[in-house]
């Protein structure tokens, strides 16, 4: 028995896609489809969906009001938003993040980008992991056997590093990706205006979407949030976040420390790439450096890491199982045993203020 999807948009053409492809895999049962939120809403009382694609803008009952009245009346499901690059829509899809959908996936701009096979194989993708399909680790994995999966889902015991205490500038380097933009939602704001160190931060996203995720950040944060630039002198207590579809790299200029962007090709299927971030820190001239890897399918931040320990003093925080959207990328790095502290998401902002300390 497959999967149960319930595919919601008022677009007959968007759920004529979405099923189709939706269809040819076959860890998925016919999905249902329904045309706004409150069909969506009367058929989740009724009956039990694996996960549910979302459109935003629908009549009647729109997909942020559906997700609202979902929380208000405790129905907790599995939501993969349907979004598109629009300014307002960029917008709704952080809202959404924020009432508990757990990842989203950009409506294809063209005709030709729906029928292409990359499209629907992200689809696919981004559905195994929301739906509890597929696989954390491996997202290019098409199909797994229950014993696969299973083990998956299995964690070792994590073997914890002592972490030595460090003079000189520090730098905090967070890496997220899938449930990633509702994780940093509870740690940024809560992170102390005076904190020590810049924070950069890289979080797979598609392009449009972190600058309405980093206005939404500084907008309840005490430090300042943006959307990283060509340039951008890194200061303390500010916070920069990669830009979608480009890699980001710290690296010297003059006296100080700049944020700089390539458009290599894409490194772990993503760009930007955690990797890429951290790699590119060796040779600043922070003497510390705070690595934080949050919730995300795959090990993107693994090797980078890997590569950093090598030239840099590292406090690796690693959040914890329980409170992942998705435990691929904190448990890649925990099994390294390089990490210094697994904690659970409300912990690490305290973490991070404790390591570097206050200006």
């Amino acid at each position: 028995m497959g999967k149960k999807i319930l595919v919601v948009d008022d677009s007959a053409l968007m759920r004529k896609v979405a099923c189709d492809i939706i269809e040819r895999d076959n860890r998925y049962d016919k999905p249902e489809r329904c045309r706004d939120g409150q069909e969506a809403l009367d058929l989740v009382k009724k009956n039990k969906y694996d996960a549910i694609v979302l459109d935003v803008n629908m009549p009647k009952l729109d997909g942020i009001s559906f997700l609202r009245k979902l929380k208000e009346e405790g129905l907790k499901e599995h939501v993969m938003m349907f979004s598109t690059t629009t300014g307002e829509g960029t917008k709704q899809t952080m809202e959404a993040l924020e009432l508990g959908a757990m990842d989203f996936i950009k409506k294809p701009d063209s005709l030709s980008d729906i029928s292409g096979e990359d499209f629907a194989e992200h689809f696919l993708t981004m559905l195994a992991v929301v739906s509890g399909a597929g696989s954390a680790l491996t997202p290019s994995r098409k199909r797994e056997t229950a014993e696969e999966i299973k083990a998956e889902k299995t964690s070792s015991p994590v073997s914890l590093r002592p972490s030595l205490k460090v003079d000189g500038d520090k730098l905090i380097a967070i890496a997220s990706s899938t449930g990633g933009p509702k994780a940093l939602h509870s740690v940024i704001p809560m992170i102390p205006a005076k904190i020590n160190a810049p924070i950069i931060i890289v979080q797979h996203m598609p392009m449009g979407f972190t600058k309405s995720l980093a206005e939404r950040l500084d907008s309840l944060s005490k430090v300042k949030v943006k959307e990283a630039e060509e340039g951008d002198l890194l200061e303390k207590g500010h916070v920069y976040i990669a830009p979608g579809d480009k890699h980001m790299k710290v690296a010297k200029s003059g006296g100080h420390t700049r944020i700089y962007f390539t458009n290599e090709p894409k490194r772990e299927g993503v760009r930007p790439c955690a990797n890429y971030m951290y790699e590119s820190i060796a040779d600043t001239a922070y003497k510390k450096i705070c690595c934080v890897v949050l919730t995300g399918m795959g090990a993107d931040g693994t090797a980078g890491i890997k590569d950093l320990v090598k030239h840099k003093q590292l406090h690796i925080i690693s959040q914890d199982e329980e409170s992942c959207a998705v435990y691929g990328m904190p448990r890649a790095i925990a099994n390294t045993g390089l990490v210094n502290e697994v904690l659970p998401l409300t912990k690490i902002a305290d973490a991070i203020t404790k390591e570097v300390g206050l200006s």
